[in-house]
């Protein structure tokens, strides 16, 4: 039994339990960004000014919509590894997979976040600018999100 576990009054069926509970509640807050971004992502070829955009626009375009089906693929695995694999008492991998795959999901939405800004930067500002906002929304979420747990991670070990 891990320590937490004992600190908590629990046993590891419970602790798994929990854990994979958790890990879908945090699931219900990311995935919904990630669909309202696909959801606009995959109208916007559809769009009269389509026609209009650079090639580089076009492939910027390209690698966050692709980023953004990543993210997409990586929210939903845990759903369905979940849905598969319940009855086989097989939680643990579940949920350590799980985790693995919503890390992912995180990191491909954070890069689909400054892929999409860069692009939205590239038709409103000049490509320099755009790199600029891009690279600093990626180092902030990337900070925000990782950084910061993880330093707080070596501290306390």
């Amino acid at each position: 039994m891990s320590e937490q576990a004992k600190r908590r009054g629990e046993t590891e069926d419970e602790r798994r339990d929990r854990n994979l509970t958790d890990l879908m509640q945090e699931l219900r807050v990311a995935f919904p960004g990630v669909q309202i971004l696909f959801a606009f992502l995959l109208v916007v070829p559809f769009q009269s000014g389509w026609p209009d955009v650079t090639a580089a626009q076009r492939d910027v375009y390209f690698v966050t919509l692709l980023l953004t089906a990543a993210s997409s693929i990586c929210f939903i695995a845990p759903t369905a590894r979940h849905r598969i694999r319940f009855r086989s008492q097989d939680l643990e991998w579940v949920v350590k997979s799980s985790n693995r795959l919503m890390l992912a999901g995180l990191g491909f939405l954070a890069a689909a976040i400054s892929a999409g800004l860069l692009l939205i930067s590239m038709v409103i500002f000049d490509t320099a600018l755009a790199i600029v906002v891009a690279a600093v929304t990626a180092l902030s979420i990337g900070w925000i999100w990782f950084g910061v747990p993880l330093a707080r991670s070596r501290r306390r070990t």
